[in-house]
């Protein structure tokens, strides 16, 4: 055992422990209370140097997780029903569980290749330290090709911009929020989220600190999000037109003289001729964003002290989700506030995964999906694509899957069709602690142990936080004999298949995963000369290692340490803008965007009482003046129709809702007939994934377009 694994609490524990919220982006540092071993009370830790004793519903939950009996504790076999009866479930011991899943992965990969088995790995694996460590080992030892994850539904334009304009996927700039003067949010609702690609616990206190020292939000949404209603200032856009009012603004910025761009810049001459068309008039024309005001958020945007855009969900998963990355990025770049205090900065996390290589930087185009013929960024498929490369007859199908930590029936485009092409699988295997609308699908389910069970170092989000800090948490409590940490899980099915496949693991990968994530923390934390692992045991709170600092260009990852401005893999997308500008639009089309919730965690935690209670949150968001035209009453039961299905639920009147656009919320609409969830009942709504379409992708990083999905809604008969 090494410095940093301090033992769990004792059984019958009565006191305090430091705990840590692993479930967003804001990786809030929690006071735990504990009575004989149960947790009773959560509360934020107010010496944390991130969180500042902040914590949101999510956080006080993660003690229900631990205690929730529908929580999977042992692997289960799926036992096909009697005379067409229902499936059940049988429980396995840990080692026949992984000889069975190693040897049917095993099977497969040897009688057909690698590629016929796929793996999907779900949002959670970036917030587990043992994924963080073991996760790609295990990955590697399926020797496939078809990997697909949440990223391609949610930030891969962001990954790929920094890749072409920094030199690293995970070089991704984020606002100094608390120091900045002018804060413009497209597309983001950080009151929900606590943040995303950007690790900023307690948004709302710093909202107010940013507006005490003069400073201004200012945000471009289709709805009057959580985030608007706080703001200085919200302007309807409409949804997948954001890339037309960010080229305007840089437009602005060129045309008059303000662009202050590094001296390490290049292709600004280009720059300006692309742009030069993209004029604030036709943005109006486009987005409903009037051209005085552009202009205006370009000229406060130079013109601040300190200033930065940042754009999120709604620029990212839509048709034109790079260039409106790229564009953001140019804005900080020319608009003078890049790399400096209160602009766009670069956090130096005390485990430096980009100047460590921990990931690699990122590729585009090394291999294409085999039906659709997609390229891959970073190693990676998109995730719209996993259905029809099962179903599609031919060599190099998908015969076998492994989803970790993962619900893409719920949280991918056509969940529906995922759901039944899952069913045409030789096997499937599910890494995972709750039967859900995707797991249901396994022939095997293999349960890691949850948050107060393991221990924890943010990997990636210490590098996405507005303030550098480092903090090391150790688990809670012991994890049951009978019970498998996620890295000992992969550790064991990537020793079997190798084995089974005759070529057993070389020595160093068989120590890697044998060793355990907190040893191998310690060896990058003592050797980052940012702490020490023995600081961090002194202080279990977490370390403060100061505000953002200036680190360009020292720290960029490109020849030369320079910036290309004209990245030409996102520059040739800009023709396809073009011809969507000159597309007319017909006056009562209606386009569809998702939306989250405080309360909610993507696809799951809807089983939880403390976070479903109270007013009901999955109705159909609509203007008042749609529902007119159609006839259609508020709190009607209505039918929602896209290109692929259609599905049917209440509709909310909202003044909130840009007219001309409708929300649903994201990952909704559990159905479990037969299994034990008690959340198959608790939380009504549809899943907005039945709606949404796989062939809509952003075409340069195949993220998925979930925003701006073109649905007609009529009442429901």
């Amino acid at each position: 055992m090494g410095v940093l694994q301090q033992p769990p609490v004792p059984a019958g524990f009565t006191g305090t422990r430091l705990g840590v919220c692993n479930l967003c982006e804001a990786i809030c540092g929690l006071r735990l209370t504990i009575e004989d071993g149960a947790v009773t009370g959560v509360r934020g830790n107010p010496d944390d140097p991130l969180s500042r004793g902040h914590v949101c519903p999510k956080g006080v939950a993660l003690a229900d997780v631990y205690a929730d009996p529908d929580r999977l504790r042992r692997p289960v076999r799926r036992v096909p029903g009697v005379d067409g009866g229902p499936d059940t479930w049988e429980e396995l011991a840990w080692d026949d569980a992984l000889d069975l899943v190693a040897d049917r992965l095993a099977a497969t990969i040897g009688e057909h290749g690698g590629n016929a088995v796929g793996v999907y790995l779900g949002n959670p694996n970036a917030h587990s330290l043992g994924f963080g460590t073991h996760g790609a080992g295990f990955v590697r030892s399926l020797r496939t090709q078809n990997r697909f994850s949440a990223s391609t539904v949610d930030q891969v334009p962001h990954q790929l911009v920094a890749w072409q304009m920094y030199g690293h996927q995970l070089m991704i700039a984020v606002p100094d929020l608390d120091r900045t003067t002018f804060f413009l949010v497209v597309g983001a609702n950080p009151m929900a989220s606590n943040g995303s690609l950007m690790t900023v616990p307690d948004f709302p206190a710093r909202v107010r600190e940013l507006k005490a020292r003069g400073g201004r939000m200012v945000v471009l949404d289709p709805r009057r999000t959580e985030t608007a209603k706080v703001a200085d200032e919200h302007h309807f856009v409409r949804p997948g037109t954001d890339a037309a009012v960010l080229l305007a603004m840089l437009h602005v910025l060129v045309d008059e003289g303000l662009a202050r761009p590094p001296a390490y810049v290049d292709g600004l001459d280009h720059l300006a001729e692309l742009v030069a068309p993209f004029t604030p008039e036709r943005a109006e024309t486009f987005s409903g964003v009037p051209a005085d005001v552009v202009r205006g958020l370009a000229r406060d945007l130079a013109g601040a002290d300190a200033g930065v855009v940042y754009g999120r969900m709604g620029v990212s998963t839509q048709g034109f989700g790079t260039v409106c990355q790229w564009a953001i990025a140019c804005l900080n770049l020319l608009s003078g506030h890049f790399d400096r205090p209160g602009g766009a900065m670069f956090p130096e996390p005390a485990v430096d995964t980009v100047g460590r290589r921990i990931l690699g930087p990122g590729r585009h185009g090394r291999w294409r999906s085999r039906v659709r013929d997609e390229p891959e960024f970073a190693g990676e498929l998109p995730a719209a694509v996993m259905a029809e490369e099962i179903t599609t007859p031919g060599e190099g199908r998908l015969r076998a899957m492994v989803t970790v930590a993962g619900n893409p029936v719920l949280s991918t485009p056509d969940g529906r069709r995922l759901a039944e092409a899952l069913d045409q699988l030789d096997t499937m295997v599910a890494i995972d602690f709750y039967l859900n609308e995707t797991t249901r699908h396994a022939d095997v389910v293999l349960p890691p142990t949850s948050a107060l069970e393991r221990d924890q170092y943010d990997l990636v989000f210490h590098g996405f936080a507005v303030r550098n800090t480092a903090r090391f948490t150790s688990a809670v409590f012991a994890r049951d004999d009978d019970q498998r940490h996620d890295w000992e899980i992969f550790g064991g099915l990537a020793t079997r298949i190798a084995d089974r496949l005759g070529t057993p693991l070389a020595d160093d990968a068989a120590a890697q995963l044998a060793a355990a994530p907190a040893d191998l923390v310690e060896l990058l934390l003592d050797s980052g000369g940012r702490t020490t692992a023995a600081e961090l045991v002194e202080h279990p709170e977490g370390v403060d290692l100061g505000p953002l600092r200036p680190t360009m260009p020292e720290r960029l990852q490109t020849d030369g340490r320079r910036i290309d401005l004209v990245p030409e893999i996102v520059v040739a997308d800009l023709p396809r803008l073009e011809a969507a500008l000159a597309e007319q639009h017909e006056p009562d089309e209606l386009v569809l965007i998702g939306r989250r919730h405080q309360r909610d965690c993507n696809s799951w935690l809807h089983n939880t009482t403390r976070l479903t209670k109270g007013r009901p949150r999955h109705h159909l968001l609509m203007h008042p003046d749609d529902l007119s035209v159609r006839g259609i009453a508020d709190g009607a039961r209505v039918v929602v129709t896209s290109r692929v299905g259609a599905v049917e639920v209440e509709v909310t009147a909202a003044d909130d809702m840009m007219r001309g656009v409708v929300s649903l919320p994201h990952s909704y609409g559990h159905q479990l007939p037969g299994t034990r969830l008690a959340h198959a009942s608790t939380v009504p709504g549809v899943s907005i994934n039945d709606l949404t379409d796989p062939d809509r992708l952003d075409a340069v990083s195949g993220n998925a377009a979930l925003n701006g999905v073109p649905v007609t809604v009529a009442a429901a008969r």
